[in-house]
């Protein structure tokens, strides 16, 4: 049998056919809400580790140029301990005391050097120490944020295998409506469930209104919904409207019949005891 066009179908028909599209993308929400905020919570604790990763591979690079520099250190020390060591031997064949006071000063700027430099060697092995007390706790927040990244991880494994083939039979059900409505009029319903809050882009008049933003509906706009003859959208919000009945959601009209009758019933009933009591007092 040949598929029919989609641009054929009455406006009933696509009115139907996008009851029944609404039907099945509200339980597919309905399946992605049982995850709650577990993807969000899995995808919060990766970027964290990604950045703590990171941070631990920062601290370690300082750790390593800190190190390198203390090494650099140590040779100027030792470069600067030669030198000391060659103008001392020197001092003792020195011929005039103006040689003696250049030999003299070059040995005490070359221990100014050494004292300089084991100074630069105690500040790097302080920061190295502060850097490695972070790097440790950096890894051990690490692997805490892991275990945690794990558990969420099982809990939304499990949920997804719970709903995973419930959730393909409504997406297959999904695309098969999709390719029975026509392309602008999908498209305006997809625009119209994005920006809807509550994701319904297709909803029944009760009770006098919509039932999206439940204003009120004039009575020959509720006529013309009833009619089935165009697309009738919600003044209001702009979801697209159609009658209970043809969306096969039956409303029980008697119910809020019984809830006035209640209310007057009482009302009777108070003024009754309120005659009764003013009566007495007349008698009184």
């Amino acid at each position: 049998m040949a598929k029919k066009d989609p641009t054929d179908l009455s406006v009933e028909e696509k009115l139907k056919t996008l009851f029944q599209l609404q039907t099945a993308l509200s339980a597919i929400d309905e399946k992605r809400a049982l995850r709650g905020e577990l993807p969000l919570e899995v995808q919060d604790l990766e970027d964290e580790i990604e950045g703590l990763n990171t941070r631990v591979e920062k601290i370690q690079n300082e750790i390593n140029e800190f190190q390198k520099a203390i090494v650099q250190k140590k040779g100027e020390i030792s470069d600067a301990e030669a030198s000391v060591a060659r103008y001392k031997a020197q001092l003792d064949e020195v011929k005039n005391n103006r040689e003696y006071d250049m030999l003299s000063k070059e040995i005490e700027f070359q221990q100014l050097e050494i004292e300089l430099c084991n100074k630069k060697i105690r500040e790097a092995n302080t920061r190295i120490e502060e850097r490695k007390e972070d790097l440790d706790n950096s890894r051990a927040l690490i692997a805490e944020r892991q275990e945690d990244l794990e558990v969420k991880r099982s809990e939304l494994d499990e949920i997804m295998d719970e709903t995973r083939a419930e959730e393909d039979k409504l997406k297959e059900k999904v695309k098969d409506l999709e390719s029975k409505i026509e392309t602008r009029l999908l498209t305006s319903f997809k625009r119209i469930r994005k920006n809807a809050r509550n994701g319904l882009g297709i909803v029944y008049v009760q009770r006098d209104a919509c039932g999206g933003c439940f204003n009120k509906i004039p009575p020959q706009r509720q006529l013309d919904v009833k009619m089935h003859k165009k697309i009738i959208v919600c003044e209001y919000c702009g979801r697209i409207m159609i009658d209970p009945e043809l969306a096969g959601v039956k409303i029980d009209k008697v119910t809020g019949v019984e809830e006035k009758k209640k209310t007057r019933k009482r009302a009777i009933r108070k003024t009754a005891t309120s005659k009764k009591a003013t009566d007495a007092n007349d008698m009184e």
